[in-house]
């Protein structure tokens, strides 16, 4: 970690903003782009560091070490340079697909490069027609022989055209001529951008999107005729595959949030530090030698700093949480442990994907706002996190479609199943907790939250049994209160392992999990306000009143 840090920091970083200004170069005459000035020789330096595989099976090549490794890797790629960690990031849920529905042979061929990063992946599934709605697709996949042909159009393609490597191997979303209609019809299919014969397959980019943001990053249009793509897993069940490359995608997503919510806060202090203006309320806090004093006497700076700390560190501690979990749910030996740690991973995946974009995106913000005039210009790079930041709330599934999957599939699944796995680990650690004096008013103040969260959730459960639009209509207030409630448990566990241990370090764990539990919990009740409310504001506007 310590040397992955200090390659980020010396190789990644000082290329984010020269990347930023240059951006992506497109060649209309024969479909190549080409990325700044710096890139390609760094993605090899990247892939000779063995960063990229490192959490991936060792049987392909990969390093074999936990999940949470590669997403601490992750976390640290992607704060110093969102825009180049975006070509390995879809990498991995790519990986993932392949392991858990490829073929021997497509294993064989097609993991080792990736694992490696000698050749990088995609995922296709937007098309000008569709995007949430994908039973809408039109991509067509003719059998022929050993493979099919496929033709068609996607966009907002990441890296689907790029000068890092030789080859790229997309998965395709597409349907077959006896494809039953909707969404029961996709297949799911891996096309090379280079044959194995070496010649070029029939997938070309047609265009880059002009974005806010991820300058560096190629968003590609891809057009596909008669390109040679192979099955992965059964006919019209491509579903299957591309969840589990985008249930990856969309934690990946949610770290964003986190690492661009780091650097943000790493910055904002370090130019708190330095910039002097106004007089303290505090006359004990002003600094007698100079005619004004640090912006860290001001009571507000700390507090968006302190808003900042304390969001993002049990963020992170979630993701550490998923992470381990998903190795739980992969490699214990014994069925009930795995299936309890699948149904957690399941669970939180949307509020990590969610929470952890929209709160990164205010903490950003909040960055900005420390800076004041600074922190708007490109001086500080800020604006550019905040810029580069924006679209984690959009893609892998926006942050309403995430809400619409926590309450319309993972709050019922099973009959609740997911959720009293979770509420059962929250009461066993308010049970342990509040017999520790420094901990009890922490484990009473979680108690509340989940008791309001449960009452909450039979409160809208029960008035969307009779209106059909409460879901539609609470969702995304819903999932933040969830996740208020979820960070709380990720503060306590953290307090509780961090027992008496004494010095700087864990006094200030101390410090902001106290800010977190009487500053930031409390937000709960405004969205327990706005979910009890549900569809009665709303529903007074009709279509037309827009």
């Amino acid at each position: 970690l310590e040397e992955s840090g200090k390659f980020c920091t010396e190789q990644l970083l000082p290329l984010n903003r020269s990347g930023d200004t240059e951006g992506v170069h497109f060649d209309p005459e024969t479909g190549a782009v080409t990325t700044p000035e710096g890139f390609p020789e760094i993605y090899k330096k990247y892939v000779a560091t063995g960063m990229a595989g490192i959490a991936k099976p060792e049987a392909y090549g990969g390093g074999g070490a936990p999940h949470v490794v590669g997403t601490f890797l992750n976390e640290m790629v992607t704060a110093t340079n969102k825009s180049f960690s975006m070509a390995p990031g879809l990498g991995h849920g790519l990986i993932e697909s392949l392991i858990h529905y490829g073929t021997d042979a497509q294993k064989e061929t097609y993991l080792t490069k990736l694992i490696s990063g000698e050749w990088t992946g995609t995922m296709c599934l937007t098309e000008p027609q569709c995007g949430t709605d994908l039973g809408l697709i039109r991509t067509k996949a003719v059998p022929q022989g050993d493979h099919y042909t496929l033709t068609g159009t996607k966009i907002w393609i990441t890296f689907g055209e790029h000068d890092f490597t030789d080859n790229i191997l997309h998965l395709v979303l597409a349907k077959l001529p006896d494809a039953p209609p909707g969404i029961k019809g996709i297949s799911a299919f891996i096309v090379p951008k280079v044959n194995d014969d070496g010649t070029r397959n029939g997938i070309v980019c047609g265009g880059l999107e002009h974005k806010m943001g991820i300058h560096a990053s190629p968003t590609c249009v891809m057009n596909l005729e008669d390109a040679k793509g192979y099955l992965v897993g059964e006919p019209h069940k491509g579903m299957r595959a591309m969840f589990v490359m985008m249930n990856s995608a969309r934690l990946g997503v949610g770290l964003e949030g986190v690492a661009l919510g780091e650097i943000a806060y790493q910055t904002a202090v370090e130019y708190a530090k330095d910039r002097k203006q106004s007089r303290s309320l505090d006359p004990t806090k002003r600094d007698e030698g100079s005619s004004a004093d640090c912006i860290l006497v001001h009571p507000d700076v700390r507090r968006m700093l302190a808003n900042i700390r304390a969001t993002t560190e049990p963020l992170r501690g979630l993701m550490t949480w998923i992470a381990n979990l998903y190795d739980v749910s992969h490699h214990h030996e014994d069925e009930a442990v795995r299936q309890e740690a699948s149904d957690i991973v399941a669970l939180l995946t949307p509020i990590m994907k969610s929470y952890g974009t929209e709160r990164g995106c205010q903490n950003v913000s909040d960055a900005i706002q420390v800076c004041g005039g600074s922190g708007f210009t490109t001086d500080w790079s800020i604006e550019q996190y905040y810029r580069d930041l924006r679209i984690a709330m959009i893609y892998e599934g926006t942050n309403h479609i995430q809400a619409l999957d926590l309450v319309g599939r993972k709050i019922p699944m099973g009959g609740g199943r997911l959720m009293m796995a979770f509420a059962k680990r929250a009461k066993a650690l308010i049970a342990e907790t509040m017999t520790h004096p420094a901990l009890a008013p922490y484990a009473k103040d979680l108690g509340a939250a989940m008791g309001e969260l449960d009452e909450v959730t039979r409160t809208m459960m029960g008035k969307a049994m009779g209106e059909p639009e409460v879901i539609g209509a609470s969702a995304s207030n819903y999932l933040n209160l969830f996740a208020l409630s979820t960070l709380g448990f990720i503060w306590l566990q953290q307090l509780k392992t961090i027992g008496d241990k004494e010095g700087r370090f864990y006094d200030l764990k101390r410090k902001t999990a106290h800010y977190y539990f009487k500053m930031i919990l409390p937000e709960r009740h405004a969205y327990a306000a706005l979910v009890t409310e549900g569809n009665e504001s709303i529903k007074q506007f009709t279509p037309d009143d827009f």
